[in-house]
C-alpha cells in the first residue's frame, strides 16, 4: 500500500530515470521494458507488441473503458555539443504522472476500467496510430492526456482543463536544378535561387489575418562541392502549422501552388513529400466538463486556469480523427517550464509532477464513476 508520501518519492524515482535515459521515436526499447517492470511490480496487467514499442496497461472492470495517453519518446538533439537523446519534449515527465495517477487510481472504486496507453513516436507524428491499429480505442468513451506547459502558458500550481493545440503539416522536398560555374551561372539552373524566391513567396502567401497559421522553411542545403560552384540541387524542408485542420488544408494547397510556379519559373524539377500530419485538437465538451469537475475537487479556484490555446501540435489529437464519437481532453500543467519546450536545456520544477499526477487521477476516478 503506497503511502502520500511514497507516491511522491516513486513519481521523482521513476522521473530520474527516465529522464536519464532517453530514446528517439520507435526506438523506446528500454524504457517499454522499464514500463513493463513497473507494471510487474505492481501486479497491472498490460500488453506488449512485437512490432512497435509501448505497451497498454488495463486495471478495473466493466463494459466502457477511461483511458489516458502517455508518450514515451525523446527528441534527437544537441545538447551542450553533443548530439543525443534529449527529453526536452517532457515526455519523461509525461510517463511519471501517468504512473503516479496509477498509483492513485489503483486504490480507488471504479465502475469501469481504465487504460494506460504508453504511446512510442509521439514526434514523428504516427506513434499513435501504431497504438490505435493495435486496439487501444476499443471500447473507449473517453481518453484523456497529460502535458507540461511553457511558463507564458500556464506558470507553476496552475491546472488547466484542456489543451488546444494546432494542426501541423511537415514537407520534405528536393530541387533538381543544373550546376554551373561561378562564372557562368547563365548556364545552370541555381538551387539557391529557387530557395530564394521559395522563402519570399511563403512569406506573401496569405492567408485570412483572423485565422492563426504559419509556413517555415526549416532546412536549406546546397552545395556544389565548391566556392566556385553555384549547386543545382537542394534539398529543403518546410514546418506548417494552423490551429484549425482546414487552414492547414488551405495552406497545403497553396504551398504546392507556390513549388508548380517555381518550377516553371526557374526550369527545374521539385520533388516533395507531406509528412506526418498532426490534426489540430477536437475537444470534447463532456471530456472538459469531467476535467474541470476533478480538478475543482482537487486544487483551489485559484489554481485553476482556463483551456490553453497553443500553436504546438500533438499527435494526441489523432485519436480522435480515427474515433469522432471520443470524448477527450489534455490537461495542462503549469511548471515555471523554461526556455520552451523542445529547448535542448528546458527545465522545469519537478515539483509540477506531483501536481500532475494528482490532476490526472482525480480525473480518471471522476470518469470512472
Amino acid at each position: 500500500m503506497f503511502t502520500e508520501q511514497t507516491i511522491e518519492q516513486q513519481i521523482y524515482t521513476w522521473f530520474d530515470y527516465f529522464h536519464a535515459n532517453p530514446e528517439v521515436s520507435w526506438k523506446e526499447v528500454e524504457t517499454t521494458n522499464t514500463l513493463s517492470r513497473i507494471l510487474d511490480d505492481l501486479q497491472v496487467p498490460y500488453r506488449r507488441f512485437d512490432d512497435v514499442t509501448g505497451l497498454i496497461a488495463e486495471i478495473g472492470e466493466g463494459d466502457d473503458v477511461i483511458a489516458v495517453r502517455a508518450d514515451i519518446d525523446a527528441l534527437w538533439q544537441e545538447v551542450n555539443g553533443t548530439w543525443q537523446a534529449n527529453h526536452s519534449c517532457g515526455h519523461d515527465a509525461n510517463m511519471s504522472m501517468v504512473l503516479g495517477a496509477l498509483l492513485y487510481v489503483k486504490e480507488a472504486a471504479l465502475n469501469k476500467r481504465v487504460r494506460f496507453i504508453f504511446q512510442p513516436a509521439e514526434e514523428q507524428g504516427n506513434g499513435a496510430i501504431s497504438m490505435i491499429e493495435r486496439g487501444a480505442l476499443d471500447d473507449v468513451t473517453h481518453l484523456f492526456g497529460v502535458h507540461l506547459r511553457p511558463q507564458e502558458e500556464l506558470m507553476f500550481g496552475q491546472v488547466s482543463p484542456a489543451i488546444h493545440h494546432g494542426a501541423a503539416y511537415f514537407l520534405q522536398g528536393k530541387i533538381l536544378g543544373v550546376d554551373a560555374h561561378g562564372a557562368r551561372p547563365h548556364q545552370g539552373k541555381s538551387a539557391i535561387d529557387v530557395f530564394a524566391a521559395m522563402h519570399q513567396q511563403l512569406a506573401m502567401m496569405h492567408i485570412d489575418p483572423f485565422e492563426v497559421c504559419s509556413a517555415k522553411i526549416t532546412k536549406m542545403v546546397a552545395d556544389g562541392g565548391g566556392v566556385n560552384i553555384i549547386a543545382g540541387t537542394g534539398e529543403f524542408s518546410i514546418d506548417v502549422r494552423a490551429q484549425k485542420n482546414d487552414v492547414l488544408q488551405l495552406q497545403k494547397t497553396r504551398i504546392e501552388e507556390i513549388f508548380n510556379n517555381l518550377q516553371r519559373q526557374f526550369d527545374v524539377e521539385l520533388q516533395w513529400e507531406w509528412q506526418d500530419f498532426t490534426p489540430g485538437a477536437q475537444v470534447s465538451a463532456e471530456a472538459v466538463a469531467i476535467t474541470e469537475r476533478a480538478l475543482a475537487t482537487t486544487f483551489p479556484s485559484e489554481a485553476i486556469a482556463p483551456s490553453v490555446h497553443t500553436p504546438g501540435s500533438d499527435d494526441f489529437h489523432c485519436y480522435t480523427i480515427a474515433k469522432p464519437t471520443l470524448h477527450a481532453a489534455m490537461i495542462g500543467i503549469g511548471a515555471d517550464l523554461a526556455p520552451g519546450l523542445h529547448h535542448p536545456l528546458m527545465t522545469f520544477k519537478k515539483e509540477a509532477l506531483l501536481i500532475g499526477a494528482k490532476a490526472v487521477a482525480a480525473t480518471l476516478i471522476e470518469a470512472a464513476k
